[in-house]
Protein backbone atom coordinates (compact mmCIF):
# COMPACT_ATOMS: atom_id res chain seq x y z
CA UNK A 1 0.00 0.00 0.00
CA UNK A 2 1.37 3.38 -0.95
CA UNK A 3 1.15 5.13 2.44
CA UNK A 4 3.87 6.48 4.69
CA UNK A 5 3.88 8.13 8.09
CA UNK A 6 6.22 11.13 7.86
CA UNK A 7 7.80 12.73 10.92
CA UNK A 8 7.80 16.51 10.47
CA UNK A 9 10.53 18.75 11.85
CA UNK A 10 9.43 20.55 15.00
CA UNK A 11 11.04 23.81 16.04
CA UNK A 12 10.24 25.41 19.33
CA UNK A 13 11.14 26.79 22.68
CA UNK A 14 9.33 28.19 25.69
CA UNK A 15 7.31 30.47 23.36
CA UNK A 16 5.68 27.57 21.50
CA UNK A 17 6.13 25.24 18.54
CA UNK A 18 6.43 25.69 14.77
CA UNK A 19 6.34 23.17 11.94
CA UNK A 20 7.15 24.32 8.41
CA UNK A 21 6.16 22.17 5.45
CA UNK A 22 8.42 22.63 2.44
CA UNK A 23 7.98 21.10 -0.96
CA UNK A 24 10.54 18.37 -1.74
CA UNK A 25 11.86 18.49 1.85
CA UNK A 26 8.94 17.57 4.08
CA UNK A 27 6.32 17.08 1.35
CA UNK A 28 7.45 14.53 -1.26
CA UNK A 29 5.61 16.19 -4.16
CA UNK A 30 4.77 19.56 -5.71
CA UNK A 31 2.04 21.27 -3.70
CA UNK A 32 -0.82 22.37 -5.96
CA UNK A 33 -3.71 22.49 -3.49
CA UNK A 34 -4.27 22.82 0.26
CA UNK A 35 -7.56 22.30 2.06
CA UNK A 36 -8.70 21.49 5.57
CA UNK A 37 -11.61 19.83 7.34
CA UNK A 38 -12.97 21.09 10.64
CA UNK A 39 -16.19 21.19 12.70
CA UNK A 40 -16.97 17.62 11.64
CA UNK A 41 -20.09 16.38 13.40
CA UNK A 42 -19.93 13.43 15.76
CA UNK A 43 -20.36 10.07 14.04
CA UNK A 44 -19.68 11.42 10.53
CA UNK A 45 -17.56 9.46 8.04
CA UNK A 46 -15.69 11.47 5.37
CA UNK A 47 -13.70 10.44 2.34
CA UNK A 48 -15.08 7.10 1.14
CA UNK A 49 -13.18 7.39 -2.13
CA UNK A 50 -9.87 6.75 -3.86
CA UNK A 51 -7.89 8.88 -6.29
CA UNK A 52 -6.51 7.56 -9.55
CA UNK A 53 -3.51 9.91 -9.63
CA UNK A 54 -3.48 12.21 -6.60
CA UNK A 55 -0.82 12.21 -3.87
CA UNK A 56 -1.74 13.79 -0.55
CA UNK A 57 -0.15 14.60 2.78
CA UNK A 58 -2.65 14.74 5.66
CA UNK A 59 -1.80 16.41 8.98
CA UNK A 60 -4.09 16.61 12.00
CA UNK A 61 -2.98 20.10 13.03
CA UNK A 62 -5.39 19.89 15.96
CA UNK A 63 -7.23 16.98 17.52
CA UNK A 64 -7.41 13.52 16.02
CA UNK A 65 -8.96 11.42 13.26
CA UNK A 66 -8.82 7.77 12.18
CA UNK A 67 -8.16 6.68 8.58
CA UNK A 68 -9.23 3.33 7.19
CA UNK A 69 -6.97 2.73 4.17
CA UNK A 70 -7.32 -0.04 1.59
CA UNK A 71 -5.31 -0.80 -1.55
CA UNK A 72 -7.55 -3.62 -2.75
CA UNK A 73 -5.49 -6.36 -1.08
CA UNK A 74 -6.12 -5.44 2.53
CA UNK A 75 -6.85 -2.58 4.87
CA UNK A 76 -5.11 -0.81 7.72
CA UNK A 77 -6.26 1.75 10.30
CA UNK A 78 -4.07 4.77 11.03
CA UNK A 79 -4.78 7.30 13.76
CA UNK A 80 -3.49 10.85 13.29
CA UNK A 81 -3.30 12.67 16.61
CA UNK A 82 0.03 14.52 16.58
CA UNK A 83 0.67 17.60 14.39
CA UNK A 84 4.33 16.56 14.14
CA UNK A 85 3.37 13.63 11.87
CA UNK A 86 1.90 13.61 8.40
CA UNK A 87 0.34 10.74 6.49
CA UNK A 88 1.42 10.46 2.85
CA UNK A 89 -1.30 8.82 0.76
CA UNK A 90 -0.47 7.73 -2.76
CA UNK A 91 -2.84 7.06 -5.61
CA UNK A 92 -5.30 4.15 -5.73
CA UNK A 93 -5.73 3.95 -1.95
CA UNK A 94 -9.31 3.87 -0.73
CA UNK A 95 -9.72 6.12 2.29
CA UNK A 96 -12.41 6.58 4.86
CA UNK A 97 -12.04 9.10 7.70
CA UNK A 98 -13.97 8.81 10.96
CA UNK A 99 -13.79 9.16 14.72
CA UNK A 100 -12.97 12.87 14.46
CA UNK A 101 -12.33 14.53 17.81
CA UNK A 102 -14.54 17.53 18.47
CA UNK A 103 -11.58 19.90 17.96
CA UNK A 104 -10.10 18.17 14.88
CA UNK A 105 -8.62 20.29 12.12
CA UNK A 106 -7.26 18.09 9.33
CA UNK A 107 -5.08 19.84 6.75
CA UNK A 108 -4.41 18.11 3.42
CA UNK A 109 -1.78 19.06 0.84
CA UNK A 110 -2.24 17.67 -2.67
CA UNK A 111 -0.15 17.49 -5.83
CA UNK A 112 -3.02 18.28 -8.23
CA UNK A 113 -5.87 20.74 -8.39
CA UNK A 114 -9.37 19.46 -7.70
CA UNK A 115 -10.53 17.15 -10.52
CA UNK A 116 -13.79 15.20 -10.09
CA UNK A 117 -12.66 12.72 -12.79
CA UNK A 118 -9.81 11.59 -10.49
CA UNK A 119 -12.23 10.33 -7.82
CA UNK A 120 -13.52 6.78 -7.51
CA UNK A 121 -16.49 6.99 -5.14
CA UNK A 122 -17.87 3.46 -5.39
CA UNK A 123 -15.87 0.86 -3.44
CA UNK A 124 -16.77 -2.04 -5.77
CA UNK A 125 -15.72 0.04 -8.80
CA UNK A 126 -12.44 0.85 -6.99
CA UNK A 127 -11.79 -2.86 -6.41
CA UNK A 128 -12.49 -3.68 -10.07
CA UNK A 129 -10.15 -0.91 -11.24
CA UNK A 130 -7.29 -1.54 -8.80
CA UNK A 131 -7.42 -5.29 -9.48
CA UNK A 132 -7.74 -4.95 -13.25
CA UNK A 133 -4.97 -6.39 -15.43
CA UNK A 134 -4.37 -2.95 -16.99
CA UNK A 135 -3.69 -1.36 -13.59
CA UNK A 136 -1.55 -4.30 -12.44
CA UNK A 137 0.56 -4.22 -15.64
CA UNK A 138 1.11 -0.48 -15.24
CA UNK A 139 2.08 -0.98 -11.60
CA UNK A 140 4.66 -3.65 -12.52
CA UNK A 141 6.05 -1.44 -15.29
CA UNK A 142 6.46 1.48 -12.84
CA UNK A 143 8.14 -0.71 -10.22
CA UNK A 144 10.68 -2.02 -12.73
CA UNK A 145 11.94 1.47 -13.67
Amino acid sequence: MEIERIRLQKHGDDRGMLIALEQDRDVPFEIRRVYYLYATNDGVHRGRHAHRHLNQLAVAVRGSVTFLLDDGTGSVEVRLDDPAYGLHLGSMVWRELYDFSEDCVLMVLADHLYDPADYITDYDAFLREVRSPVYQEGLVACQSL
